[in-house]
């Protein structure tokens, strides 16, 4: 799995590319990502999976790591371009009613300026 961060009106954007699994997420985490970005003082994020081919309960405990870390500080995570495999994944562990989702990212970058001030 690779991660690549870039920013767009405020917003740090992570792509993330390849499989969210027991032995992906060992090599870079969402969660880690995250982290890093608080550390620059970032505190809105939007992770992109689109090219997540797919996920495990490892890849879940990774993006719950990284919302559970920001939204402690005050921050949000947001998630963009559900695959069928993951929508299904999140559904059925019922986080996708928490882990807010967007099809289209100029909405999802809208959505952090109706959120509460970070």
């Amino acid at each position: 799995m690779n991660i690549s961060a870039r920013g767009s009106y405020g917003v740090a954007i992570l792509d993330v590319d390849g499989r969210m699994t027991v032995d992906a997420v060992q090599d870079a985490s969402v969660a880690a990502s995250v982290r890093d970005l608080m550390r620059e003082g970032r505190r809105h994020v939007l992770v992109n999976l689109d090219r997540v081919s797919s996920i495990d309960t490892t890849g879940v405990r990774d993006l719950v790591e990284a919302y559970v870390a920001i939204t402690r500080q005050s921050g949000s995570l947001k998630l963009l371009h559900l695959p069928d495999r993951v929508r299904s994944v999140l559904t059925i562990t019922r986080l996708l009613p928490i882990l807010e989702s967007f099809d289209a990212e100029a909405d999802a970058i809208a959505s952090f300026s109706k959120s509460p001030p970070a």
